[in-house]
């Protein structure tokens, strides 16, 4: 594991944000993330949701996410944002999906696609910032926080409890040392034991085993935390 913050290699999502920046100025959430959409900026083949959503990415995660919310006790699972749904509905799965996203576009083709058979799960439209969010056991929150800023994530997390849910599952780096805000949009690691959040160690912890650039992110995770105890 790389020990310090600034061993870490670049991030592909990271980097282009940086350099399409100034397209960004005075975008809304909303419209940050339909750009990000339309130009695939995070620079993946096979899926505009990024690099992390790509079915060699997610083989891990896809073999071990079922084991993870049978062990949680979880019947309904809030994947918070879906992005295109691609590798959940790759992972053999028992319990019920709900997708939420931003994106207006994104969630009529799914919705189209599961009204057509081609994929499980049901999908609505919804900023998980602002929104009112459908009840489920556990919110799946993967690859979405760490594009935020840190008032969003604030919002975000209240939002998650206001849901309901019991668990929330989410994106963390535990060998991150030092969180930093950003851009809506753009892209930091964060280690949700540091400051400013502070959450505690996870009840639970799968390890993705990511490679990306040359493995420098391999202890890429999702956590477990109980929402009523954090934020």
């Amino acid at each position: 594991m790389v020990s310090n913050d600034s061993d870490r290699p670049a991030v592909l999502a990271r980097q282009r944000f940086v350099a399409d920046k100034e397209a960004f100025s005075g975008l809304n959430l909303a419209q940050r993330f339909q750009r990000i959409h339309d130009t695939n900026l995070w620079g993946a083949a096979a899926s505009t949701s990024g690099l992390g959503s790509e079915l060699d990415a997610t083989a891990v995660l896809r073999a071990e996410l079922p084991v993870l919310l049978q062990k949680l006790g979880v019947a309904s699972l809030l994947d918070a944002p879906c992005g295109d749904a691609g590798w959940i509905n790759a992972a053999d799965l028992s319990a019920r999906i709900i997708g939420v996203d931003i994106l207006p576009s994104l969630i009529e083709h799914l919705q189209a696609r599961a009204a057509a058979g081609e994929i499980k799960g049901e999908y609505h439209l919804a900023d998980i910032t602002r929104d009112s969010l459908p009840r489920c056991d556990a919110i799946l929150c993967r690859d979405c926080l760490v594009h935020l800023s840190f008032a969003n994530i604030e919002r975000a997390v209240a939002n998650f409890r206001a849901s309901g849910a019991k668990w929330l599952i989410a994106t963390t780096f535990p060998g991150w040392q030092a969180n930093a805000d950003c851009e809506d949009g753009d892209w930091r690691a964060l280690n949700f034991e540091r400051a400013p959040f502070g959450w505690g160690p996870p009840v639970e912890f799968l390890n993705e085993n990511c490679l990306e650039a040359g493995g420098g992110w391999r202890d890429k995770s999702l956590g477990v935390w109980r929402l009523a105890e954090i934020g």
